[in-house]
């Protein structure tokens, strides 16, 4: 009777180290702070700004490029290679066909993310006939998407519509008459790649007369001393402890863990952070930029450097979750007083619980292979 005791106490020991397991395995949403750093939030707010802008206006194509219509290529079909300037809307095969002037192109993309393209803005989109719409076939998880056009070599609008979010969104798409072949042309294209180095050596010639080598390295130094934000100092040894973070900024549904994993490192402080989400590719730290370190799909990890401690440290974070990329701006605030044992931390917490239950579990099997034992 003891030993069946015994036994059930050990099962119940298993069943609620699993349960301690669960529990400290979920996320910890990070406290809402109330307070915020309005100078700070402007120079953030810019920054994103900037950011957007530069987003809106990438291009795609080459510098200088000229055209190519229906009339300078000979009648046939041929695979072409084109572009887009989103990596949500990614053409990895492109079929063109000529005939009598007259160019028609079927483009493919390897996603079933897209219901409809319209040749225009998203606003023109919205505004045109659904007659207008050109309708995605779907083939072993690829649309495909046949389209007229008047030229190659030229930036296209095409406004592509989300069967998630039920939404238009403006692209850019061009495709490249140099991906002909040679006989299939009847005009000589301008040799792009030719335009392009002259750019980048002008870019690089030497410096003028007013501005003295010195200058210039001094300039070039000043330039990378910014490019790494100083990480604030710590009075602890090097190694890992855990420290206490708030998080403020966004929607309120992204969370990071807290607290979290603290570093020194040459008497530095940076944090590792855990999110709630794994749609967070990268963070921007005093516009410095720190990508996602998980690889196998599980919640976004990054490692910054910690700036400053006890007020606010403004970031911004770049999420995927909404579909196209979203740069949010957010707040952290690290507090020096929590700074402990690197064991408070759930994740090294669960860590612990899993091997006690696996110690116990083997314990268990092992003394139940004695009870049978000894009843036969």
């Amino acid at each position: 009777m003891r030993k069946n005791n015994r036994i059930g106490k050990m099962i119940y020991g298993v069943c609620l180290s699993f349960s301690l397991c669960a529990g400290l395995c979920m996320p910890v949403k990070a406290t809402v702070l109330k307070g915020k750093d309005s100078s700070s939030a402007t120079r953030l707010e810019k920054q994103i700004q900037e950011a957007k802008e530069a987003l809106k206006n990438t291009e795609v194509g080459k510098y200088g490029m000229l055209p190519v219509y229906g009339r300078d290529i000979k009648d046939g079909t041929y695979e072409v290679t084109g572009e887009s300037n989103s990596t949500f809307f990614k053409i990895d095969k492109a079929v063109l066909t000529v005939e009598d002037g007259q160019m028609e192109i079927q483009l493919r993309i390897p996603s079933l993310s897209y219901a409809y393209v319209y040749l225009g803005t998203k606003e023109e989109a919205q505004e045109a006939d659904e007659t207008a719409w050109i309708k995605s076939e779907e083939i072993d998880s690829c649309s495909y998407f046949t389209i007229p056009i008047d030229s190659l070599d030229s930036a296209i609008d095409c406004a592509a519509y989300s069967k998630k979010k039920k939404c238009w969104y403006d692209r850019k798409i061009l495709f490249s008459a140099s991906s002909l072949p040679e006989d299939a042309l009847n005009v000589e294209l301008p040799d792009y790649e030719a335009i392009e180095a002259a750019l980048k050596a002008y870019e690089t010639k030497e410096p003028a007369d007013d501005q003295s080598t010195d200058d210039q390295t001094a300039d070039t130094e000043a330039s990378e001393e910014q490019k790494q934000p100083e990480a604030v100092s710590v009075a602890e040894p090097d190694g890992e402890y855990s420290i206490e973070v708030n998080m403020t900024g966004g929607s309120g549904r992204a969370s990071i863990s807290s607290p979290t994993l603290l570093i020194v490192r040459d008497g530095k402080a940076y944090a590792k952070l855990l999110w709630s989400s794994a749609y967070y590719d990268y963070m921007i730290v005093d516009g410095v930029t720190y990508w996602n370190l998980t690889t196998d799909g599980g919640n976004s990890t990054f490692e910054i450097p910690i700036t400053v401690m006890d007020e606010a440290m403004p970031i911004t974070a770049d999420t995927t979750a909404m579909g196209d990329p979203v740069e949010i701006a957010y707040t952290l605030n690290f507090y020096s007083d929590s700074i402990g044992d690197k064991g408070l931390i759930p994740q090294e917490a669960a860590k612990k619980v899993l091997v006690i239950a696996a110690v116990i579990i083997v314990a268990g099997g092992i003394l139940n292979y004695f009870v049978k034992k000894k009843r036969s």
